[in-house]
């Protein structure tokens, strides 16, 4: 099929930056779809004008709408990085696109900042919860940040200090390639400046002596978490997650999720990926939102709800972990529910649940395996071994 669609990414120097191709698909659309900046970006170019639909979820309804005519989308910098193209290209076939690139934000402030891209996290909090960028605190690191207009910065700030690293240093750089280019400098905890809504954030990230280290590599201390002494361990937890092996954009259930301990630090592990959360007491679904928000996986799904009933309708998992409510009922219902190459994880520490895990080995193979972990603590004056209770796992890949 013929491309009807151009989706152009536009800086602030307007049509004057656009390769002449590019320039030349916009002066020709019939339609000019984008926000009131791009528009303003554009103005000397006569054509139909049609702001962004609200809900935005519309989009491609209104796109499809045009199909026959000339269809410019404006975007700002490069359409597919953290950016509408790559919403608009989940819906309509390649085929019917052609996308014309800018230098992306990314870019521009990697060029201001003199740092090397590959060295960078790229991140984006436009539209998402800020809280996101947590996972990414950690020293020496440097960060550019895609904000979500004037107050991020001061947000971001604050996420900084409360952890140790107020001395990062802060740079918000506003209307980069434009004639208007504004910058503002400054450290994390004596940040005080008023900046533009639309901005990009570069962060070097510099640690005190007694900042929080939280590696995305599982296995979180036990006391950055908010419980109540039900929990999945440090050292139990980082076996577990690594049996469910966290993969980008991969969805995890975590069936009877307690705190949140195991979905927290599986979103934190892997770029993009999702946790459903089935837990059926109040104080522990508060525990697990506190933690999600505090350690950098806001989006983390809560239900309140009783397994294997809860777990209708879910949305098909690549990972299972069982860590409360486990039953024959329970397992085969996520077994049944689980992906090709899933992996499903059930730790047990009743002997009435491991005789299950047992039973269910013999049926189904997998690796089961005893986890036994020793912590030294004080013993009057001196130091002795202190068991935590023993846990049974049992961990199968489907095939």
């Amino acid at each position: 099929m013929t491309a009807w669609l151009h989706i152009v990414g536009i800086g602030e120097d307007g049509l004057d930056g656009l390769t002449p191709s590019a320039r030349t698909v916009v002066e020709a659309a019939e339609v000019i779809i984008g926000g009131d900046r791009h528009h303003s970006l554009s103005d000397k170019v006569s054509a139909e004008r049609v702001a962004w639909p609200s809900p935005f979820d519309a989009l491609i309804d209104t796109l499809q709408g045009y199909k026959g005519k000339r269809v410019v989308v404006l975007a700002t910098g490069d359409p597919l990085w953290y950016s509408v193209g790559a919403r608009i290209g989940r819906s309509i076939p390649p085929s019917e696109i052609v996308y014309h690139p800018q230098l992306s934000a990314f870019q521009l402030a990697a060029a201001r900042m003199g740092w090397s891209m590959p060295d960078v996290e790229t991140l984006t909090v436009h539209g998402r919860p800020v809280e996101q960028m947590i996972a990414f605190i950690q020293p020496d690191q440097r960060l550019l940040i895609l904000t979500t207009g004037a107050d991020t910065p001061a947000q971001i700030a604050a996420f900084l200090a409360d952890r140790g690293f107020g001395q990062s240093r802060m740079t918000v750089l506003a209307a980069m390639g434009g004639k208007d280019e504004l910058r503002f400098e400054g450290t994390a905890e004596g940040w005080d400046h008023e900046v533009p809504a639309f901005n990009t954030l570069a962060v070097e990230c510099i640690a005190a002596p007694d900042a929080a280290l939280l590696p995305r590599v599982p296995g979180l201390a036990d006391e950055l978490f908010h419980h109540d002494g039900t929990m999945t361990k440090q050292e139990v937890r980082a076996a577990t997650l690594a049996k469910l092996m966290p993969m980008r954009g991969a969805l995890l259930w975590d069936v009877g999720c307690g705190c949140g301990s195991v979905a927290v630090e599986w979103m934190r592990a892997a770029r993009y990926s999702h946790a459903i959360g089935i837990e059926p007491r109040d104080d522990r679904r508060v525990f697990a939102a506190q933690n999600a928000a505090a350690l950098g996986a806001p989006k983390l799904e809560l239900i309140d709800g009783s397994v294997p009933a809860a777990l209708d309708g879910l949305k098909a998992p690549d990972a299972i972990f069982i860590g409360g409510g486990l039953s024959r009922e329970t397992f085969d219902t996520c077994w049944n529910a689980l992906r090709p190459l899933g992996r499903l994880v059930c730790n047990a520490v009743t002997l009435e649940s491991e005789a299950l895990l047992m039973a269910l080995h013999k049926e189904h193979g997998g690796q089961l395996v005893k986890l036994q972990v020793n912590r030294a603590e004080p013993v009057g004056n001196l130091t002795g071994w202190r068991p935590l209770m023993p846990v049974t796992q049992w961990s199968l890949v489907k095939r």
